[in-house]
């Protein structure tokens, strides 16, 4: 069992301690566990900051270490929110501090919020689909400090029409970008957040059509997340989520420590 994508209350949108995630998670018998809290520059919302004291956090994540290195293994994660038009601060904070992982995730496109809705305002949901993927490429492009894509297909999460799109629309778009971060040698996080039901996805993100095209062009750097904001919801749907990961291909799953990776078999 390896969460790689959990936050705790140095994100904005979450309210738990790390001690009280590191404990749940050792009663949920995870072994390795990336605390990998939100900064998102310029986050559309103002009301919102999602940033914090970089130190501190990795101070509380040095001691829960020391406490409890004989129970798990603890990692210094970050989920940075990425757009193009801030690769300079992206660099900066990516540089400046020695995280053992960061997922790269899109939360604003064209500086407006997918969560609320805003970004959906105006547009068909293949003009969805376009923007969004192009925003994915032209930042990625240009911006290498990650470790993997977050939930690639966010999009779909918010929006039902987006989900009917048919994946052959935007196949295309998605092989660029493969083709991208494999050369590069960033991967790709499984997501198991959209199998919960108050999403009403009852798949991962990305979804299986996709993580099938990764393969299938020569992917093969695959970590898995529950993204958790509640420590009831870590390692949620890892056993179904391995197995159809195993039965795509892939044979293992990935680990970082200082931003190097490391196969775990599956």
């Amino acid at each position: 069992m390896i969460d790689l994508h959990v936050h705790s209350n140095f994100s904005s949108d979450s309210n738990e301690e790390m001690e009280d995630i590191i404990k749940e998670a050792i009663n949920r018998n995870i072994e390795i566990i990336a605390f990998t809290d939100h900064i998102d520059y310029e986050y559309s919302d103002p009301n919102i900051s999602f940033d914090f004291d970089i130190s501190e956090y990795f101070y509380e994540i040095e001691r829960l270490k020391n406490k409890y290195n004989s129970r798990i293994k603890i990692l210094k994660g970050l989920e940075l929110g990425l757009q193009s038009h801030i690769i300079e601060k992206l660099n900066k904070v990516s540089n400046k501090y020695e995280f053992d992982f960061i997922i790269g995730s899109f939360h604003t496109v064209e500086r407006k919020d997918l969560y609320n809705g805003d970004y959906y305002k105006s547009k068909t949901p293949e003009e969805m689909w376009d923007v969004y993927l192009d925003e994915v490429y032209e930042t990625i492009k240009n911006f290498n400090n990650f470790s993997v894509l977050g939930h690639l297909d966010l999009i779909k999460r918010y929006s039902e029409s987006v989900r009917e799109v048919d994946f052959s629309y935007y196949k295309n778009k998605l092989e660029k970008i493969f083709n991208i971060i494999i050369e590069k040698e960033i991967g790709i996080e499984v997501n198991t957040s959209g199998l919960r039901g108050n999403y009403g996805l009852n798949e991962t993100l990305p979804s299986k059509e996709i993580l099938k095209l990764y393969y299938d062009l020569g992917g093969r750097i695959i970590t898995i997340g529950s993204d958790s904001h509640d420590k009831s919801t870590l390692g949620d749907n890892f056993n179904e989520t391995l197995k159809f990961i195993n039965n795509i291909g892939f044979k293992d799953i990935y680990v970082f420590e200082k931003m190097k990776n490391g196969k775990i078999n599956i």
